[in-house]
């Protein structure tokens, strides 16, 4: 089927009749053609009589048409928005706002009262004014827990466009929901407050009455009454400012595209800009006054992904302007949001340091920037129609912003990223408390919930992992497709499969359709290799890799096996079930190439050890696979945890630092789960010091010039595993260093400064703990103010983890940084953090996003391998939450019972072999 006919700009009143019939006339002969004219003709006169019908109806492109048959809403449906004039005066210093807005909206059903969201709003003055007609006064009636308002005019409201126009006052929270305020000290030592926006996912409703579904696209005016002399910002450019007297500017943006509540934003305070252009749009960062000079790399990066972008996706950037917007503070669950644009980022996410800024913080800004700016298309112009299709924004996200890093930043090797995001993925989908990728979604608990690894990284991996299926180029012509077909509207994940298999890429609906509806891990197995004829005969079957019910049937999938020998020709396979695969050579081989499969690899043993022999001839990407899939089989069960640990053996010193930077993580999970024995700890921590430790001296502890790309990264990493595992030799050099401060305030400053506090927080006696205090509340920047602060709940003394967390509950922090040192101390003492926030739960939620909080205490105990916490988080669960809402407790409880049954069994094993090394 072809597109719809779309007249666009063209309704009544627009232009002449006359004129709107030759429009109506122009149009359908574009869509005919001249080969159909003379068939057109005969029904001429019909579209001519026609026409003074449709001049009574809205024009076609501005017809709202709210979620489509199928789609989830919790609004009623038969009402649809499709423009927003909102104006809002902040009264920062009361942290209170009023506001006025005017909707335009068409009925198409006869509706008893016309219901839209809204939450923590007051409603004043109510009117519904028909296009032609008389304002009708209304009633509001607010119900808190639906977090609606239902408008009642006397009558039901029938079919026809109105203009709804309603007063309205709300608050500006404390934490990032809705319109928020954060407090910092600028640069001169002044104490300062900015407010932005939140609404993903279900938080414009905090800041106006409105339609907050992603289905519901509209365009929106903002017009905003600000003190004098603060910048405001929006979506859109400036339109008009007006001085109002009194201190008072109002400012007006431009009209915004079509497109869903949740990506409205405005931000103001005293701020300053700092741009340069990109093709025809102007990139810019916002940050307080003072730290443009910060964003820099963020301004940088974004110049040089967006002509990228605009040439991947085949349609250009359509906003006059893209904005990253950077706010002091933090969240403790998200660090930026996509605002089409106008990009809010977290400081701590976008600018850099020279002092404290490390090279592994430096990548992270740049891939936060592309996974933003991702969004400016996936999710922005094209929107998931329900949050069913979350992972659709960001899943896709997530493996954009790796793709272009990667193009942008080749000596990044950030392909290698993939594994540990696969990793972080997995780690939930062996569990049974996971879901799949397109999670049936109906309540505001399950929304926030929805912001997990399955949604980014899964869907990152499952994207690799098709495009590594269709080819670069067919699978981009399908998201070329996809683009123009659905811009400016809505989407369900099949659209996307249809698209790239419509593009060439036959057979990847039913691949897709496997990996996103189903929850779970594939396991590949090699039931027997035979080398025949200098070819090697693999014999496939399929099973589930799972980490608690190796029990139960396993699923099937459709899995897109790509394998080789090493050194030999990749060779492809669809294993359902059982397969067979000739491989080019004979020898250790990989059936995972490449790692974009998304599956488990288990192989026979003797493979593991040719393998780990011929470790220095394998791919980094393959090396970095093979470490992370044999160590987790290993954890699970499925073989001897000895054969993974002789892969991480025998990683070379010579190894690409990219690899080497991976194996302080194992050793120190393996240290982690031996914490109950000291005596068994201490032999870990020795193999780790005699296999890391030469690595550390031959790139020494600061950077070198000239040295690679990747040696400021296995730098940290080498630093922070050894000084976690109480190596003399570091720890004693944190402490040289800390020392120095006392003459040099400098000594410390460098990439790896924070990493230097942190093993000194960790370690901490009272005096250095309080010194690290004195440090934070002289802090020159409230970046790392809060830094330093959040460090002070890292300590393993459990009376000074208490002091930390009796320091979170008071206002020295600040208000977003409490609940980071609460979560330090959660890091170290899951069992202390957990009792101390059920003590003190008001106070605790009070320091954290109003989406995020039934996920805190979970988050906080999660870490723990105590069963006495499976019975704390279940009873709190139990007393405080819906059947919904506790998802990721009962996630949090899965893992911690994995864990306890892990560690008993693996205990003997870990402590045999590393007293034999």
């Amino acid at each position: 089927m072809g597109e719809p006919l779309r007249l666009t700009g063209v309704g009544k009143g627009s232009i002449p009749q006359l004129s709107w019939r030759c429009a109506v006339l122009a149009a359908l002969f574009q869509r005919v053609g001249v080969a159909n004219l003379m068939s057109f003709a005969k029904i001429l006169p019909l579209l001519l009589a026609a026409a003074p019908l449709a001049l009574a109806q809205p024009a076609l492109a501005q017809t709202p048409a709210g979620p489509a048959p199928g789609i989830t809403t919790q609004l009623p449906r038969g009402a649809a928005p499709s423009h927003y004039a909102i104006t809002v005066t902040p009264d920062a210093p009361n942290l209170k706002f009023g506001g006025k807005v005017t909707i335009d909206l068409t009925v198409t059903q006869p509706m008893p009262a016309l219901v839209l969201n809204a939450a923590d709003l007051a409603i004043g003055d109510v009117r519904l004014t028909p296009v032609k007609g008389k304002p009708i006064k209304g009633s509001a009636r607010i119900n808190a827990d639906a977090q609606t308002v239902s408008f009642d005019f006397g009558r039901p409201v029938q079919p026809g466009s109105y203009k709804l126009d309603i007063s309205y006052a709300g608050v500006i929270n404390t934490q990032a929901n809705g319109l928020f305020a954060l407090d910092y000290t600028d640069n001169q030592g002044k104490a300062k407050r900015a407010l932005f926006t939140q609404f993903e996912a279900p938080d414009a409703r905090r800041f106006v009455p409105s339609f907050d579904e992603p289905s519901y696209k509209a365009t929106f005016d903002l017009t905003a009454i600000v003190p004098a002399g603060e910048l405001a910002v929006s979506n859109m450019p400036v339109r008009t400012t007006k001085d109002l007297g009194g201190g008072k500017t109002q400012v007006t943006f431009g009209t915004s595209p079509k497109m869903s509540s949740y990506l409205l934003f405005f931000g103001l305070g005293e701020l300053e800009r700092a741009t340069k252009m990109a093709g025809a749009t102007e990139v810019g960062v916002i940050t307080g006054k003072g730290n443009t000079g910060k964003a820099q790399l963020a301004l940088d990066a974004s110049a040089a992904i967006l002509p990228w972008y605009n040439d991947y996706f085949g349609v250009p950037f359509p906003l006059p302007k893209l904005d990253n917007v950077a706010g002091p503070g933090q969240s403790q669950f998200f660090s930026a949001m996509e605002n089409w644009g106008a990009i809010f980022t977290f400081e701590r996410a976008l600018l850099v340091d020279p002092r404290f800024t490390s090279e592994g913080t430096k990548r992270t800004i740049y891939s936060i920037v592309a996974h933003e700016m991702a969004h400016q298309w996936f999710g922005d112009l094209v929107t998931m129609a329900w949050w069913d299709d979350l992972w659709l924004n960001e899943g896709f996200a997530s493996w954009m912003a790796t793709k272009v890093t990667d193009k942008l930043q080749p000596r990044w090797e950030m392909l290698l990223t993939r594994v540990g995001g696969r990793e972080r993925a997995m780690a939930l989908d062996a569990l049974a408390t996971t879901h799949p990728v397109v999670q049936k979604i109906q309540t505001v608990d399950q929304v926030n919930q929805a912001f997990d690894d399955i949604t980014y990284e899964k869907g990152e991996a499952v994207i690799t992992m098709l495009e590594g299926y269709a080819g670069e180029d067919v699978w981009r012509s399908g998201i070329r497709s996809y683009m123009k077909a659905h811009a400016y509207g809505n989407t369900v994940t099949d659209d996307l499969w249809k698209a790239v298999e419509g593009a060439g890429a036959a057979g990847l609906v039913s691949i897709a359709h496997d990996f996103t509806t189903k929850p779970g891990i594939p396991l590949v197995k090699v039931d027997s290799a035979q080398c025949r004829g200098g070819n090697t005969v693999l014999q496939l079957s399929q099973g589930e890799f799972s980490r608690d019910q190796k029990g139960k049937a396993p699923l099937s999938w459709n899995v897109p096996v790509k394998a080789q020998t090493i050194g030999g020709q990749e060779q492809r396979l669809i294993l359902k079930g059982q397969g067979q695969m000739t491989l080019p050579g004979c020898g250790a081989y990989v059936i995972n190439a490449g790692q974009t499969g998304y599956y488990r690899s288990l192989y026979p043993q003797e493979n593991v050890r040719a393998l780990a022999k011929g470790f220095t001839r394998l791919a980094s990407i393959d090396q970095t696979g093979l470490l992370a899939d044999n160590f987790q089989l290993g954890l699970g069960g499925y073989q001897p945890m000895g054969l993974a640990l002789d892969l991480i053996d025998a990683v070379p010193a010579t190894a690409s630092p990219a690899v080497l930077a991976e194996v302080p993580d194992y050793l120190t999970s393996a240290y982690t789960m031996l914490e109950s024995d000291k005596a068994a700890q201490a032999k870990v921590a020795a193999y780790a010091s005699g296999k890391l430790t030469p690595v550390l001296a031959s790139i020494g502890y600061d950077a070198k010039a000239g040295e690679g790309p990747q040696v400021p990264v296995l730098r940290s990493a080498l630093v922070s595993a050894l000084g976690s595992m109480g190596d003399a030799a570091v720890v004693g050099e944190a402490r040289r260093r800390f020392a120095a401060l006392g003459d040099n305030p400098a000594a410390l400053d460098g990439p790896l400064r924070n990493v230097w506090l942190r093993i000194i927080a960790e370690n901490a006696d009272a005096a250095s703990w309080d010194r690290l205090r004195a440090m934070a509340n002289g802090a020159k920047t409230d970046l790392e103010k809060s830094t330093l602060f959040a460090l002070l709940g890292a300590a393993k003394d459990e009376a000074l983890a208490n002091k930390a967390l009796d320091l979170a509950l008071t206002d020295e922090p600040g208000k977003t940084t409490s609940a980071a040192i609460i979560s330090q101390v959660g890091g170290e003492h899951p069992m202390l953090a957990v009792d101390y926030v059920l003590a003190h739960r008001q106070q605790y939620e009070a320091m954290i996003d109003v989406s995020a909080r039934s996920q805190a205490i979970a988050r906080l105990g999660g870490r723990s391998a105590d069963p006495a916490m499976v019975t704390k988080l279940d009873a709190y669960a139990t007393q405080y939450l819906t059947s919904e809402s506790r998802k990721v407790v009962d996630r949090s409880i899965s893992a911690i019972k994995t864990r306890i049954e892990t560690r008993a069994r693996l205990k003997p094993e870990l402590v045999a072999w590393f007293g034999r090394k």
